[in-house]
């Protein structure tokens, strides 16, 4: 069983886009004395990102690197192959449980930890393996928690020194005391514009300026960031979009895994502020992402954004917006010239390429009835909501994520969420609501959901399992305990009908 890293909170218009999930310590999991967990072997220093349980003679093939491998050792035979194979993997450290198999640690896997820089754990007969996963699911969740609140924080200051007089240097110094070094403006050439924080030594303001070269040159195939290492400082440089060649160059002895997304926040910011002419609709739109970032609702900012794409205008359809999801079909992640390239296509300016491979590219279009209907795009698999008012843009995006991984799970160009018709369009919708609450009322929405996609893909275990990101086997389980806990025969299409209206309610 491998545990992965817990899901991010539902985040709104305004918070930012959600860090990784820091790692796990060994220290801290050591120090759950309930657990009653003892290294006997091996670094005391080491990192966990997953736990898996695993028996097999050779697990090698089945891990990803990170993990603490917990065993009894049912079939180890050979413990200097075994802890090299691990090594060689990636793992993190190895928990061995004593009893019913063993009654002590076997001291060859001890040796073997030790000569091999392994941590070895041992698991008292007391402890169940489940206790260490979810002790290490609880820590990680906690760490993800503070890493949040310190975005968040970070992000708000930042917004608000950006509405300071004199907003640039403001900034700078803001995100130099945030993450913990320095931050400065160059040029292409590596000229230093502004700066603020400690100062490097001239090996590292070197290496930040080729950095800078790198990334400030806007032409096409240029990076939009690049990073490198010196002794323990972690230099990066982001461009900047303000048509400039400026790049932000950051050194820093640190590196959270909040920090890209705080950097992500100056650069946008940066970009806005170093901008040396904007249009109406450019500068409405700069000004909405201003706004919203310093806590503006939607609502008010949506009339600056209607100059974004296709001009809605006063006819049928004014004030509405489709959210769009969309991912390369190679499965390769976009960069920021790619997604802008699509925006372009679909008319639109205002996207969020994602900033990762786990992330979608997310687009915002501008809708009115009498435009050309939403068509596919070569090279790319998308998935749309329906129109939808400025207000309800938050639930457009899930809907267009929905869309998106049932798009993917059947392997077409595009799927559209659309409204309710048909039948389902008679029932008022505050009733059909009050029903699909009643009758869901038992289920968690990680459950609904799963149940949602598998009726969506007629009971595909397979299709459902590839939406879902999850084993097929976890599928079942999940729809099993849909049955039970609503009480209902799964396999009957009445059922499934009343169901399905229900869901589409949520």
């Amino acid at each position: 069983m491998t545990l992965p890293p817990p899901p991010p909170p539902p985040t709104d218009a305004t918070a930012p886009t959600a860090p990784p999930t820091p790692p796990v310590a060994l220290s801290e999991l050591l120090a759950r004395e309930e657990l009653g967990l003892r290294r006997i072997a091996g670094p005391a220093d080491a990192e966990l990102l997953w736990v898996h349980t695993s028996e097999m003679a050779d697990p090698y093939p089945y891990l990803l690197g990170g993990e603490l491998l917990l065993t009894a050792g049912v079939l180890l035979t050979d413990p200097d192959h075994y802890v090299a194979r691990l090594v060689e993997a990636g793992a993190s450290a190895l928990g061995f449980g004593v009893r019913p198999v063993h009654e002590a640690v076997p001291r060859g896997l001890v040796e073997a930890c030790d000569r091999q820089g392994l941590p070895l754990l041992e698991v008292g007969p007391q402890t169940p393996f489940t206790a260490i996963a979810r002790a290490v699911w609880r820590l990680m969740a906690e760490a993800r928690h503070r890493e949040l609140r310190r975005v968040t924080r970070a992000q708000q200051a930042l917004a608000t020194a950006a509405a300071r007089p004199d907003p640039v240097p403001a900034v700078l110094q803001q995100l130099a005391s945030q993450l913990g070094g320095r931050a400065a403006l160059l040029t292409a050439a590596g000229d230093e514009v502004r700066a603020a924080g400690r100062e490097v030594t001239p090996e590292a303001a070197a290496a930040l300026t080729r950095l800078a070269g790198v990334v400030a040159r806007a032409r096409p195939g240029s990076p939009a960031s690049a990073t490198d290492a010196l002794g323990d400082t972690r230099l990066s440089a982001y461009a900047l979009g303000g048509g400039e060649d400026l790049a932000l160059a950051l050194a820093t002895r640190r590196r959270g895994p909040g920090d890209h997304t705080v950097a992500g926040v100056a650069v946008v910011l940066l970009s806005l502020l170093t901008a040396p002419h904007q249009d109406a609709d450019a500068a409405n739109r700069s000004a909405a992402l201003v706004r919203l970032l310093l806590g503006a609702p939607p609502a008010e900012v949506a009339p600056l954004l209607d100059g974004g794409g296709a001009d809605p205008g006063p006819g049928p359809g004014s004030g509405s917006w489709r959210v769009v999801h969309a991912r390369r079909t190679d499965g390769a992640p976009a960069d920021a010239l790619a997604a802008g390239a699509l925006g372009a296509s679909l008319g639109t300016a205002l996207l969020d390429a994602g900033g990762g491979s786990d992330a979608p590219v997310r687009l915002l279009l501008p809708y009115r009835e009498d435009a050309a209907p939403l068509t596919a795009r070569p090279g790319w698999t998308l998935g749309a909501s329906a129109p939808v008012p400025v207000s309800d843009l938050g639930a457009a995006d899930s809907l267009a994520a929905r869309a998106l991984a049932h798009a993917r799970a059947t392997r077409v160009p595009l799927t559209v969420d659309a409204p309710a018709s048909g039948l389902a369009a008679l029932v008022p919708p505050e009733r059909a609501a009050a029903h699909a609450r009643a009758l869901l009322a038992p289920l968690t929405a990680p459950l609904a959901d799963t149940l949602r996609c598998w009726l969506s893909l007629h009971g595909s275990w397979d299709r459902t399992a590839v939406a879902l990101g999850v084993h097929r086997n976890t599928v079942r389980q999940r729809i099993g305990r849909c049955g039970a806990l609503l009480g209902k025969d799964l396999d009957d299409m009445d059922v499934r009908t009343e169901l399905w209206f229900a869901l589409r309610q949520r």
